[in-house]
C-alpha cells in the first residue's frame, strides 16, 4: 500500500502541532476573516471594494489549508520518533553520497519539518525513499532513477529529525 493510500507518516509532535493549527484556522482565524468580509460588504459597492476581494481571497486560501490539514490528519500514520540506530526510515534526516556529491534530506512528510524550509524532504514512497528505506549507514545500494538509470547510493549518515537542532 502506498503512502497516499495509507496516509503520510508523521511524528506525534507533528500530528499534535497540525491539529492545533487546524483548530486555530477553523475557529478564530476563519471567524476573523468572515467578519472582515461582512464589514467590507456593509461598505457598499463590492465591485471596487479591495478589502472585500482581499478578504475573500484570504478565505479561499484558508479553506484550502483547512481541507489539506483535514485530509492529512484523517489519513496520517502516526509513529514515534525513530531510534537513532543508523537505519533509514521515515522521520530520519539522511545524508547520502550519490554521483560523487553528498545530499542531505528528511525522509517523510514536509509537515514534520515544520518551518525548516532549508531541509529538502523526500517521501518514503518516492523512488529514492523506497530504495534507501531499511538501509544502514555505510551500506551501498543501487537506486533506479525515474528515468531508468541505475545510480549507486551510499548511506553516509542518518539520525532522527530534531526540530530543536534544525532551528
Amino acid at each position: 500500500m502506498s503512502e497516499n493510500q495509507q496516509g503520510a507518516w508523521l511524528t506525534q509532535d507533528a500530528f499534535d502541532r497540525l491539529e492545533a493549527e487546524l483548530a486555530e484556522l477553523e475557529g478564530p482565524r476563519r471567524s476573523e476573516i468572515v467578519e472582515r468580509i461582512s464589514a467590507a460588504r456593509d461598505e457598499g459597492d463590492l465591485k471596487e471594494n479591495g478589502g472585500y476581494h482581499a478578504a475573500r481571497e484570504e478565505l479561499g486560501k484558508l479553506e484550502g489549508r483547512i481541507e489539506e490539514l483535514t485530509h492529512l490528519l484523517k489519513t496520517a500514520v502516526v509513529g514515534e520518533t525513530p531510534k537513532d540506530d543508523g537505519v533509514v526510515e521515515p522521520g530520519m534526516v539522511v545524508t547520502v553520497e550519490m554521483d560523487g556529491k553528498e545530499r542531505t534530506f528528511l525522509l517523510g512528510n514536509r509537515e514534520i519539518a515544520d518551518d525548516d524550509e532549508t531541509l529538502e524532504v523526500f517521501s518514503s514512497e518516492s523512488p529514492l525513499g523506497q530504495a534507501i528505506s531499511g538501509s544502514s549507514v555505510g551500506q551501498k545500494i543501487d537506486y533506479t532513477a525515474p528515468n531508468g538509470k541505475s545510480i549507486p547510493v551510499t548511506i553516509v549518515r542518518c539520525s532522527p529529525y530534531d526540530p530543536k537542532r534544525a532551528k
